[in-house]
């Protein structure tokens, strides 16, 4: 751990952000790996000049679906996702334009008919576990950071989140983890870790690779 870390803080130390108006950090990991929560740590630190976008806002809407075909809809294959829509509204916010973001419902499998206004900021903070697995996403951030978290305390994370906050029971979220999550896991979200500018252990909980983020966006902010 002591090595992988060093490697972390020699790449964030070597990494320089282009000339760009609007910065844009894209943080990646797998489910429950805490990238979330690390994406929330450095809106918090910048709360009037940035926003936070969270890919979930863009699952597709099918409304021409049950419930229960809804349902069974694979939520972590990319094909699941609008990153159409998601790449048209990072573009506009990063050429200072205000977007509609999408409202979706956990609990309906499906988008809200209201959306939100989001007005553009300088620092733009994107998080989800697919988005270094698609280039045309991939390659509008300017700093790319992937979370790494040990895959037993992902699935416990996962589990509580499903049950407390998206009216889920555990064998339904069980089943979904061995049939889709870990397999798309393996897939997608793994592989595209070679990507990232910076690995970082934990996620939020690694108070020092949080304390370099801020220094370093500061800096440029």
């Amino acid at each position: 751990m002591k090595y992988r870390f060093l490697f972390i803080v020699c790449c964030f130390a070597s990494f320089s952000l282009c000339a760009n108006p609007k910065i844009l950090i894209g943080i990646a990991g797998g489910t429950g790996s805490g990238k979330t929560t690390l994406a929330e740590k450095i809106h918090e630190a910048f709360p009037d000049n940035s926003i936070l976008i969270s890919q979930d806002s863009y699952y597709k809407d099918t409304p021409h679906l049950t419930f229960e075909e809804r349902a069974k809809n694979n939520f972590d294959h990319p094909s699941s996702l609008d990153f159409g829509l998601l790449g048209q509204d990072l573009i506009n916010l990063k050429n200072n334009q205000a977007i509609n973001q999408p409202i979706y419902n956990f609990h309906i499998h499906g988008r809200e008919k209201e959306t939100k206004r989001i007005e553009p900021t300088d620092l733009i903070i994107l998080e989800g576990i697919l988005l270094f697995a698609v280039p045309e996403i991939r390659d509008l951030c300017d700093i790319k950071i992937f979370v790494d978290t040990d895959s037993d305390t992902r699935v416990l994370r996962r589990i509580e989140r499903d049950m407390t906050e998206r009216s889920r029971d555990f064998n339904s979220v069980k089943n979904q983890y061995l049939t889709t999550v870990k397999a798309m896991h393996d897939e997608f979200v793994e592989p595209s870790k070679k990507y990232a500018d910076v690995i970082i252990p934990e996620g939020g909980q690694n108070q020092v690779a949080l304390a370099l983020i801020i220094a370093k966006l500061k800096e440029q902010l």
